[in-house]
């Protein structure tokens, strides 16, 4: 599988790597969750590259627009799947449904949102292995 392998953006992306080395780490730990309640600050640079992960000031906020897009793809997703499970479902018991899973994949959303954000800016570069 060519598209998951090192050097390629989706790898960055699945398996929380610096965008231009592919060997430091994004995000301190994988797990969103542990990165959302984590009282230390997030990682600055990459331990392999040093490569500083905000590349100017209010750099991270062009991830809103990828947050709000993952989040609507969630919520229609969601929308549908209710439609088609319970097709006799209240209108507020499904926007009840609907929130209640947005909030719980909020943490997702905020890791994944800011990944594919920087790796639409740094390019991988296969020389500092």
């Amino acid at each position: 599988m060519k598209f998951i392998s090192k050097g390629s953006k989706l790898y960055s992306i699945l398996f929380n790597k610096c965008p231009r080395c592919h060997s430091g780490k994004f995000w301190k730990y994988t797990n969103p969750f542990k990165n959302i309640f984590n009282k230390e600050k997030d990682n600055m640079h990459c331990s392999n590259c040093s490569l500083l992960f905000e590349l100017e000031v209010g750099f991270w906020y062009g991830a809103m627009y990828v947050s709000y897009a993952i989040g609507v793809a969630i919520m229609l997703f969601l929308w549908g799947l209710s439609n088609v499970l319970f097709p006799e479902i209240n209108i507020f018991n499904q926007i009840f449904f609907v929130i209640f899973f947005i909030l719980l994949f909020a943490p997702f959303n905020y890791h994944y949102s800011r990944l594919i954000w920087i790796n639409i800016f740094v390019h991988y570069k296969n020389e500092f292995l």
